[in-house]
């Protein structure tokens, strides 16, 4: 008589049991407790609760641009040209006499959208890729793995200004260009954590359970995959903005007069020493929120992926 398998899972530490563990009375609950304790974990990171008030703020900011300032970004008034910092113009205005604190809030926005979409783009093809790599091994392992490589060889922003060149600018095609130089590195981590996941004894269990490879992929590998990959996306967001502004800088993003910081950095770079707030401003809000998305990750690695520490 044939005795049925039963895989024996361990539930592995913080958000890894939360989203592997079969579904108890008081989900909900249970859900809430683990952020709860995953949030006095965060709290521990004093430079990380500081970037997710940077990132709060740069997110209010965008979504209320409309309500913080009476100015049209793009409106030009040639008559206060390069005006400096003052009560009625806070960060002072360019040489076009567009107000640059309504410019800086308002590419805001520009920044998130590019942010957003590239990682809704990057992190499944990343995932995919690498826990498929991972997982078959062999020959498709060798290919995915040099397809990923010969993305890797080259410089991010090399070879963002490459495709960017290529498709033309805009900032659709800056979006595009970023995503296809910020997926390797998730599809190397997703990799390496497949290679370990699939020798486990409860993976081995559902296999011969009858489960298909896409059902021990999607079901038991990715889930195990995604706090690593959220550590590594965090991380890469401010590789995103700097690239982003990189790309406007040399006019491959967003085209004028829509403001991005990047671009705003371009234009005021011609008069970094008679009008410097025309370049400071745009440049600080590149550090601060690049900054504040490092710090992010960090404390997200403790988080969310225990073994990044040891």
């Amino acid at each position: 008589m044939a005795i049925p398998i039963s895989p024996s899972r361990p539930t592995p530490p913080g958000i890894r049991g939360w989203l592997l563990a079969p579904e108890p009375k008081g989900t909900l609950h249970a859900s809430l407790q683990q952020f709860y304790q995953g949030w006095l974990k965060f709290r521990e990171h004093p430079l990380g609760v500081v970037g997710l008030v940077v990132i709060l703020i740069l997110i209010i900011t965008a979504a209320a641009a409309p309500l913080l300032t009476q100015y049209d970004p793009i409106a030009q008034n040639m008559a206060i040209r390069l005006s400096p910092p003052s009560w009625d113009h806070i960060l002072g205005t360019d040489n076009f006499g567009r107000d640059v604190f309504a410019r800086i809030i308002y590419g805001a926005r520009t920044t998130l959208d590019i942010i957003i979409l590239v990682t809704i783009i990057v992190a499944p093809i990343g995932l995919l890729i690498g826990t498929c790599s991972g997982y078959f091994g062999g020959i498709v392992d060798e290919v995915l793995m040099r397809i990923t490589d010969i993305f890797l060889s080259f410089p991010g922003l090399v070879l963002a200004l490459g495709f960017a060149a290529a498709l033309g600018p805009g900032i659709t095609n800056a979006i595009i260009a970023i995503s296809l130089t910020a997926w390797p590195p998730i599809a190397r981590l997703a990799r390496a954590e497949t290679l370990s996941l699939r020798q486990m004894d409860y993976i081995a269990a559902v296999r011969l359970q009858g489960a298909s490879s896409a059902a021990v992929i999607m079901r038991h590998i990715l889930p195990m995959c995604v706090p690593s990959v959220i550590v590594r996306v965090t991380l890469n967001m401010a590789g995103i903005i700097l690239t982003a502004a990189g790309l406007g800088f040399l006019g491959l993003g967003a085209q004028p007069p829509w403001p991005e910081w990047g671009a705003m950095a371009a234009t005021g770079r011609e008069f970094m020493l008679d009008s410097p707030w025309v370049i400071a401003a745009p440049g600080i809000a590149i550090a601060v929120v690049s900054l504040a998305f490092n710090l992010v990750g960090d404390a997200l690695r403790d988080v969310l992926d225990p073994r990044g520490g040891e």
